[in-house]
């Protein structure tokens, strides 16, 4: 089934670089890269900064209950009741580099993922990492390999987690042990346009920003939906009222070292979807 652009409709502008939306608590959190905040969004549009995060990228998700863990540079943030952050967990004996999505399992296990070169700075590639913060605090390495890891899921049962490989153009799972580790790499969905922020739905497939679409892919890489957009879609969420509302994070890509210059072009563009939220983020 197709889906256009007269299926969406745009909730927010004036963002200058929208990543790691979150629904939580009534509202869609997101982090602007360009403006270094965390903000909160409102079903009718209204908007609140949270906080400051003086880092490029950061990336944001909650530990069951709560609170929510930031990353930032080369640690985890925490955020506390006052808005204020604090330190969380300590990552820079895994990379020198700085780590940048998170997603944190139904048991309190936060996945996080550096890239492990210096994209804005044009750096040459390098493979990146997966890091797991688990709920005593301990840091330790759990795969590697990886060609620019992206955004992360984690299905409802605990049991696998997928992670957009932008530059191998595929969706990555992994099957999760009990104490976090991660094994059994494959191939979950190969993706022509490669894949940034991701989301999972009831029906086990994966929504995915590609280039300037948002994908919805099943496993093994059937695309059973796709809505297009007008600029680069950097990240997806469900949620709303039901969880079938699907938000887009876009902005305008003109390369790394363009980010930040300019207009500020990121928008949240919404359309309904198919299926419920399922699974973390």
């Amino acid at each position: 089934m197709e889906a256009s652009t007269a299926d969406t409709r745009v909730l927010m502008t004036g963002i200058g670089l929208g990543e790691s939306p979150r629904w939580h608590d009534g509202r869609l959190w997101f982090a602007d890269w360009v403006a270094q905040e965390l903000i909160a969004l409102d079903a009718d549009g209204s908007s609140e900064v949270i906080t400051n995060v003086r880092s490029l990228p950061f990336s944001i998700d909650w530990l069951p209950g709560g609170p929510m863990l930031i990353t930032s540079g080369r640690k985890l943030l925490r955020l506390e009741p006052d808005r204020s952050v604090a330190t969380h967990a300590d990552l820079s004996a895994l990379s020198q580099y700085g780590w940048n999505e998170i997603v944190v399992d139904g048991r309190g296990n936060a996945y996080v993922n550096n890239i492990c070169f210096d994209f804005m700075g044009g750096g040459e590639f390098a493979p990146g990492i997966i890091a797991l913060v688990a709920p005593d605090g301990s840091v330790r390495q759990v795969a590697d390999g990886l060609a620019f890891p992206n955004g992360m899921v984690v299905t409802p049962d605990n049991s696998t987690l997928i992670v957009a490989e932008s530059f191998a153009r595929t969706l990555t799972a992994f099957d999760i042990a009990g104490d976090g580790s991660l094994s059994g790499r494959r191939v979950w969905a190969e993706l022509a346009g490669g894949a940034d922020g991701i989301c999972l739905d009831a029906e086990g497939t994966v929504w995915a920003g590609s280039m300037n679409t948002c994908l919805r892919v099943r496993e093994g890489g059937n695309v059973l939906e796709r809505f297009e957009l007008d600029r680069f879609c950097f990240a997806c969420m469900l949620g709303g009222q039901d969880e079938r509302t699907l938000f887009m994070m876009a902005a305008e890509w003109n390369g790394p070292d363009n980010v930040g210059k300019g207009p500020r072009t990121g928008k949240v563009v919404t359309a309904g979807a198919a299926a419920p939220h399922a699974g973390w983020p």
